[in-house]
């Protein structure tokens, strides 16, 4: 707990306030110019802003500490200065010769990237008005502060007030500003919720640390949609792009393992096909075990419960493990099938065909139920190489096989053990 000094009358909200002079119009005259965009020269990072950096746009970025957030933000920079536009690079954790050693080892040391260690928010702001860059980097916003407040840096009221101060910057002068955020515990960014809000993007840094991939998603964009995903992956010299993630996903799976199946879900508009892994063993516990790495504990156990009951699969006195292969988190239903199909292969020691796909919803009536974009992951499976989708009925009508890769429509699970040969 931090105590605050309540500011004056005269502080940034009562200047905020204010009225345009204008009186109501009709919505249709109002004329809608074109947004003024400059490609990054990251394709990926490109695709999840919808095109590349808006004047004046505030994107805020977060993560986990150490998963790249500095990186993405660096090379960035480095992008757009050998595009021959200045950008300003505010270091308020680092100095910057810490930065300029990550820059030499990512190739990033560019002439048009100005530094400066600075933590006074409106100290950036004078920043940006004598040094007119494309773009500023602040690292991270809650490093800075402002003088209107008495609080430490970092407490709510100055990470709020300062992320404010910096908004209406980026307004007035058209300035791209990237903000770089602390995470908590829960995943959430750090500060108060209104700092979502401030912004006009707010993308998610998401990976393992012990595994290479990262994925990079966007919750919220004013200039474009939050159906789409980048992937990086990273290495000794940075984030490198992963222009196809399937295959990456998939690169080290075992063939003819019991237990492993191969799931087409959507990330974003993007359909990616990811390794579902499964491992039933007997349990010596009085408790037998249950866990999930990158699924839903929850729904992980209805499922399991739903194979109990529904096809007399005896798992009570089992151990249970899933994991989704490469580090990704799987949050949507049609993983339910590809879960399934994993548990009974491992539980029955019958490996599944290499070249099919699974994915669909599951009910508790052992029903399966269908999902959307159906022939956007029919067509990644075909480019895969894979030759069979088991997919639930309902979707699967009028669906063409694609470049030699059919779809087979089940309605239940008893239909499901009979096309992958677990009955």
């Amino acid at each position: 707990m931090v105590e605050e000094a309540v500011p004056e009358p005269r502080g940034r909200g009562a200047r905020a306030v204010g009225r345009s002079g204008e009186g109501p119009r009709p919505l249709a005259a109002v004329s809608a110019g074109e947004s003024i965009r400059r490609a990054t020269g990251l394709a990926e990072l490109d695709r999840v802003l919808g095109g590349g950096l808006v004047q004046g746009s505030v994107v805020l970025v977060g993560g986990d500490p150490g998963i790249g957030k500095s990186t993405l933000a660096l090379q960035a920079c480095g992008a757009l200065a050998r595009q021959g536009l200045p950008v300003l690079y505010v270091a308020g954790e680092e100095s910057p010769e810490q930065v300029r050693l990550r820059a030499d080892r990512l190739g990033m040391a560019e002439p048009g990237v100005l530094i400066v260690a600075e933590t006074g928010a409106e100290a950036v702001t004078d920043l940006i008005a004598s040094s007119r860059p494309a773009a500023v980097v602040v690292d991270s916003i809650q490093t800075l502060h402002t003088s209107a407040l008495g609080s430490a840096p970092g407490s709510v009221g100055q990470v709020r007030e300062s992320a404010g101060v910096l908004v209406a910057c980026a307004k007035a002068s058209g300035v791209a500003c990237i903000l770089v955020g602390h995470v908590t515990k829960e995943g959430t960014l750090a500060g108060p919720r209104v700092l979502e809000h401030l912004v006009d993007t707010v993308l998610y840094f998401e990976g393992d640390g012990a595994h290479a991939l990262r994925v990079l998603r966007a919750v919220k964009n004013r200039f474009g949609s939050t159906n789409e995903v980048a992937v990086f992956e990273m290495g000794e010299g940075g984030l490198v792009e992963v222009p196809n993630p399937s295959a990456a996903f998939l690169a080290e799976r075992p063939a003819g393992a019991p237990g492993s199946v191969v799931l087409a879900t959507l990330e974003g508009s993007r359909p990616v096909l990811v390794e579902i892994q499964a491992l039933v063993s007997r349990s010596g516990l009085a408790m037998p075990r249950r866990a999930a790495i990158g699924l839903d504990p929850g729904r992980v156990a209805l499922l399991l419960a739903v194979l109990e009951k529904r096809m007399r699969l005896p798992l009570h006195d089992q151990d249970v493990f899933l994991n989704v292969a490469g580090g990704l988190r799987v949050e949507e239903p049609a993983a339910d099938l590809a879960v399934v199909a994993a548990v009974a292969s491992s539980a029955r020691g019958r490996p599944i065909a290499d070249d099919a796909v699974v994915w669909g919803e599951v009910g508790l009536a052992g029903e399966v139920r269908g999902v959307g974009r159906a022939e956007a992951r029919l067509r990644e499976a075909a480019r895969q190489g894979f030759r069979r989708c088991i997919l639930p009925a309902s979707t699967a009508r009028g669906l063409a096989a694609i470049d030699g890769t059919r779809a087979e429509g089940i309605a239940a699970l008893d239909q499901l053990f009979t096309a992958l040969g677990l009955g």
